[in-house]
């Protein structure tokens, strides 16, 4: 990719996406911006949070949103983060799938690439148990899609760290380690090579 090409990132989900819960701020998205900021200078990144939002309000803002952000003659790209707010709002996960397909599938048709990051594990089993099922919905749409996703809710629901901290706060948030957990999911798990870019610095 020239270097002369602004990357634009809209980031769009619920308060992870604005790191809620993190003393430092920076949040997972943060985490991840200054990671990449080496091998793409020009990176615009537009963390567009909304909190107990389920995918139905999810679908209907996204493309409106991103767009706003987007540039004319620049490589344009959304990071769709899903949560759990379907469980709330009561949707089926049929509904909640559709939702994320349509989404994705009017990103493809704008060709706006798109990376996905599923919902992370709670404190509560019964939830996780539902989470699971959004969880593996979820992916299958991305992956019968092509588009990278990274599946969050495995590898962090055993996890002693992420666990600790989203049982004791107050709004079941992670704090700085949590996020960091996050970021190196991310990071590892695609992130470069949906850019386009080496890492240049490695595992520093």
């Amino acid at each position: 990719m020239s270097s002369d090409v602004t990357t634009t990132i809209a980031v769009v989900g619920g308060p992870l996406v604005a790191g809620h819960g993190d003393g430092r701020g920076l949040g997972w998205v943060g985490r991840v911006t200054a990671r990449t900021l080496p091998s793409l200078p020009e990176l615009k990144v537009y963390p567009l949070a909304v909190p107990t939002e389920d995918s139905a309000g999810l679908h209907a803002r996204t493309i409106a949103e991103a767009s706003l952000r987007f540039t004319r003659d620049g490589d344009n790209r959304l990071v769709l983060a899903l949560g759990s707010g379907d469980l709330d709002s009561g949707r089926s996960v049929a509904r909640a799938r559709l939702d994320v397909a349509n989404i994705l599938d009017e990103a493809l048709a704008r060709k706006v690439s798109t990376f996905v990051l599923g919902p992370p594990p709670e404190h509560d089993g019964d939830r996780n148990r539902r989470i699971a099922e959004l969880n593996a919905s979820f992916s299958d749409v991305a992956k019968r899609r092509g588009i990278t996703y990274v599946d969050t809710f495995t590898p962090l629901l055993g996890h002693p760290v992420w666990q600790r901290e989203v049982a004791s706060s107050r709004d079941h948030l992670p704090a700085q380690e949590g996020y960091g957990l996050l970021a190196w999911l991310v990071l590892h798990r695609g992130w470069f090579n949906w850019l386009g870019v080496q890492d240049v610095l490695g595992d520093s």
